[in-house]
């Protein structure tokens, strides 16, 4: 037998039934089942009562806007989602940590390095692509009028100095952090304050004289995610390489990463109610909702066409070029992490609905899932390089600012590089656009006005930074299947192996797991262990 008939052979055994082409002649002849529509809403309960919480929201928040609610009924209706939102944040530390250290243990140091470079690859192209986009798009539509300036009444502040270098430094300082403890809950960041002096004088002061700012490194409230990610990393890399010694610890987090899935399980009946109440909540809180939206709807319109663009077109090709296979259907298995994502304005907190759309009815494989997901919720964020790229824009033209090539390729390079230290929160591109602003001495100051729509924009790019994770976990799993296969059949139970091969584990050496040795086993071998396994198992 050809080494390529083995490999299709063992392919037909890996499938699943549905996925073994069209139906015999008998499997023709059943009976048609009428109750398809039925099954349809059985089998999508939550994503169907997720919608209608959304659209209950909007209706709720629209619906008591005329009877101006004070901030304790705005409280009362938003505290469900308030809820909703502690839960799931309760679960994103040890979701992260469990993925990551069980998921790259289970592969070889070797295979955890190329599926590293395939996705950061993969992030970063797709990043400036959705800068690029976004720089077009807001050129074309051109959504920045000066005349907005007065309409709006921006009242200017003074802002402190923001520059991409502290944006860049500050990323490696949260990859490596000096106390891993101190990671869970706060992360580093560069400030300007005014110098401390040993010796002032109250009564003396000099406007005239220009205050220096100096450069402070300071931690703030939050998880710092990227330098947990890069821990787990290396030690569930390293993890795998002890052999048996290393399995109880391996089982302990793989353990843990279950328990929250079921969490997560109990938790998404809850998401109804909890969406409806956060979206209700914020249309309540925004004054002037209306002629806010009238005023800036060019700028919403540029951002909304340019995310569901690499949404629906984009993002579909490129799923098809490499899958080849319908990308619709493998969108419509991520609606309910979508819903939870646009609602929450935050991919961390849909991470744990993405992973179980991921891992069940998308049957991506856990390896990959548990690799892709956890580093893309922290640098992975299209929606918001192409947010980034067009509120850059916006503001210049409404400046009067002439964009020349220079002008655009520097919008175009920070708001990739800003993207990539973006914090999966809310509104954390608010912050970054500064630093793009600054990078082309625009006003800084005109960023306020931004921020009475921005709570509609976020929950719009969301979804787009949540998706870019999944497609990329697809991706990089067709690209990897060949090593997944290798580094499946070197894991096996040996005791099994046909032929008369090795029953004891230590005589088996295979380079992909030991790298440096002599193979012993050939490929045409490793498909047959896999193949008479498989088979055995069905």
């Amino acid at each position: 037998m050809e080494k390529g008939e083995r490999f299709s052979e063992y392919l037909f055994v890996k499938m699943g039934p549905g996925d073994r082409g069209p139906k015999t002649t008998e499997d023709r002849s059943a009976p048609v089942d009428h109750t398809g529509v039925k099954k349809w809403f059985i089998d999508n309960t939550l994503l169907v009562i997720t919608l209608a919480g959304v659209l209950a929201g909007i209706a709720v928040g629209f619906g008591l806007r005329p009877y101006q609610l004070g901030p304790d009924g705005r409280m009362v209706i938003s505290y469900p989602g308030e809820l909703f939102m502690r839960l799931l944040k309760l679960m994103i530390l040890p979701l992260i940590i469990a993925s990551l250290i069980a998921g790259s243990a289970s592969l070889n140091a070797k295979m955890s390095g190329k599926i590293a470079v395939r996705t950061l690859l993969y992030f970063i192209l797709t990043s400036m692509f959705n800068a690029f986009l976004g720089i077009s798009l807001a050129v074309m539509i051109h959504p920045g009028k000066p005349e907005l300036r007065e309409d709006l009444n921006i009242i200017v502040e003074n802002k402190r100095d923001h520059k991409i270098l502290d944006s860049l430094l500050d990323i490696g300082r949260n990859m490596f952090p000096d106390n891993i403890v101190q990671a869970a809950f706060q992360q580093a960041h560069t400030v300007y304050t005014e110098p401390k002096t040993l010796f002032s004088n109250a009564n003396v002061t000099n406007d005239s004289v220009p205050v220096v700012l100096v450069r402070e490194i300071r931690y703030r409230s939050g998880t710092n995610t990227l330098g947990l990610v890069f821990f787990c990393l290396i030690f569930g890399s390293l993890l795998g390489t002890l052999g048996p010694k290393g399995k109880v610890v391996i089982d302990f987090f793989q353990a843990i990463f279950e328990v929250i899935m079921k969490m997560v399980t109990g938790v998404m009946w809850f998401t109804p109610v909890g969406v409806s109440s956060v979206i209700a909540g914020k249309i309540l809180g925004v004054n002037n909702v209306g002629q806010v939206m009238s005023q800036l709807a060019w700028f919403i319109a540029t951002v909304t066409v340019g995310v569901f663009l690499y949404q629906l077109i984009v993002m579909q090709l490129i799923y098809f070029l490499f899958l080849r296979r319908n990308p619709y259907k493998f969108y419509w298995g991520l609606s309910q992490a979508m819903l939870t994502a646009s609602a929450t304005a935050s991919t961390a907190a849909a991470l744990p609905v993405t992973f179980r759309a991921m891992e069940g009815p998308l049957r991506i494989d856990p390896r990959i899932t548990r690799f892709v997901l956890p580093i893309g919720c922290n640098i992975n964020m299209d929606g918001t390089a192409l947010f980034l790229a067009v509120a850059s824009v916006f503001v210049c033209q409404m400046n009067s600012m002439h964009l020349g090539f220079a002008q655009l390729a520097t919008i175009f390079l920070t708001s990739t590089a800003a993207s990539v230290s973006s914090a999966s929160v809310p509104s954390a591109a608010m912050v970054l656009l500064l630093v793009v602003l600054a990078a082309v001495d625009a006003p800084t100051h005109d960023v306020s006005l931004l921020f009475a729509v921005d709570w509609l924009v976020d929950r719009i790019r969301t979804t787009n930074n949540m998706l870019g994770d999944c497609y990329a976990a697809a991706v990089v799993e067709k690209m990897s299947k060949n090593e997944l296969m290798a580094c499946d059949a070197a894991s096996m139970d040996t005791s099994t192996l046909p032929n008369g091969l090795p029953t004891s584990n230590t005589e088996v050496e295979i380079g992909i797991v030991t790298p440096g040795k002599k193979s012993i086993i050939s490929d045409d071998a490793i498909i047959d262990m896999h193949l008479h396994n498989e088979t055995n198992r069905i």
